[in-house]
């Protein structure tokens, strides 16, 4: 499959300056950067108007940019420029009437220092531009998502496969990471999140010294990441010893609010209105207090893109967007259920890219030792 057509992207995101009120744009988010150009460095900032394209980094990075973006301008700066006065320069050189920032990353003393810089030009704050851009996912994109889904899925086969009773959550994430890695990962989306009884009831927890034996619960968050950047997003509870009556219904009322949820989704469909279909699902089971947190949010460069389904989302599916569908229980002190699967939404409806059996029998597992 061919390459990205970076310059086709930035075209798109030209074409959108004259509703946001600007003629330039200054893009300092690093995977926004990456995305326009295919530059997988950091410290680098883009500035782009219809005529002129300019990407901004350090001589760390000359080498490289040849090799990734051969038919950009760049301009180089080395220890003795700040970014903010290379930047300045190029808008002064430039002449732009309303340039814009990227108001989500650029920091309040960059602005105050460029704004100062390039007085008596006015930098306006823009919100989501190029985020906008990169919520439809190309055909490239959509392959080195399913790579990614690939590793991950590969990954936890390994783990499911090799449990045994000694296992702490920290041994349980650094095999998975390994075995990502052994299947052609770059390593782990992010930082895995595993589990055990009470510590799978917080839905961000990091991996500690609990024993998996400790509880027959057994919770994974994990992703694996592309050579490209892309990045997949899952979550399985295992089943790993006798449950009671209380996690049985728990796990079987988030299966049926992430399957049903899932089924709402396709071109149109609001996101406030697919997560109220999992949230109702929750309360009516009598555990809509143990679920506060978002239904679920893109993936792309980004674990965590600008789509997101919440009670406070306007947004509407479009055919391209990759979302997760998340939703959990959360009982403090005593365990935590949440599945989690990536969705394509297509012309017709969606695509479940992610196909790790979720069924409580199928969570079921038996220790190697």
């Amino acid at each position: 499959m061919s390459e990205p057509n970076y310059s086709s992207r930035r075209s798109k995101l030209v074409r959108s300056f004259k509703s946001a009120g600007i003629d330039a744009l200054l893009v300092s988010g690093e995977s926004n950067v990456r995305y326009l150009t295919g530059f997988t460095g950091d410290s680098s900032w883009l500035y782009i108007s219809r005529n002129t394209t300019i990407l901004i980094s350090d001589s760390r990075y000359q080498t490289q940019l040849q090799d990734e973006c051969p038919d950009l301008d760049v301009d180089i700066r080395d220890a003795r420029k700040p970014m903010t006065e290379a930047v300045a320069a190029i808008i002064r050189s430039a002449s732009p009437r309303n340039p814009g920032f990227e108001s989500s990353h650029l920091t309040f003393e960059q602005y105050q220092t460029l704004a100062a810089a390039v007085d008596p030009v006015t930098l306006a704050p823009t919100s989501g531009l190029t985020e906008r851009l990169r919520e439809i996912k190309d055909k490239w994109e959509l392959q080195q998502i399913r790579d990614a889904v690939m590793f991950a899925e590969r990954g936890f086969a390994v783990v499911r496969s090799s449990l045994t009773h000694s296992q702490t959550e920290t041994e349980v994430r650094f095999l998975l990471e390994a075995a990502m890695r052994s299947f052609g990962a770059t390593g782990p989306g992010f930082e895995p999140i595993v589990g055990v009884g009470p510590t799978a009831a917080l839905p961000h927890a990091h991996a500690g010294s609990r024993q998996v034996s400790e509880s027959p619960i057994l919770l994974i968050d994990w992703g694996g990441e592309t050579q490209s950047g892309y990045r997949s997003d899952l979550t399985r509870v295992l089943v790993t010893g006798k449950v009671t009556k209380q996690m049985r219904t728990v796990y079987e009322t988030v299966l049926k609010a992430q399957q049903e949820a899932i089924k709402a989704i396709k071109p149109g469909a609001l996101c406030k209105d697919v997560d109220a279909i999992a949230r109702n699902i929750i309360a009516d089971a009598g555990f809509g207090k143990y679920f506060g947190h978002g239904l679920g949010h893109g993936i792309g460069l980004d674990i965590h893109e600008s789509t997101r389904m919440s009670p406070l989302s306007d947004q509407i599916f479009e055919p391209g967007m990759v979302i997760t569908v998340e939703p959990g229980i959360y009982l403090a002190g005593k365990f935590g259920v949440r599945i989690e699967d990536d969705i394509l939404v297509t012309r017709d409806g969606h695509e479940v890219l992610t196909s790790v059996p979720r069924e409580f029998d199928d969570a079921v597992v038996e220790f190697l030792a």
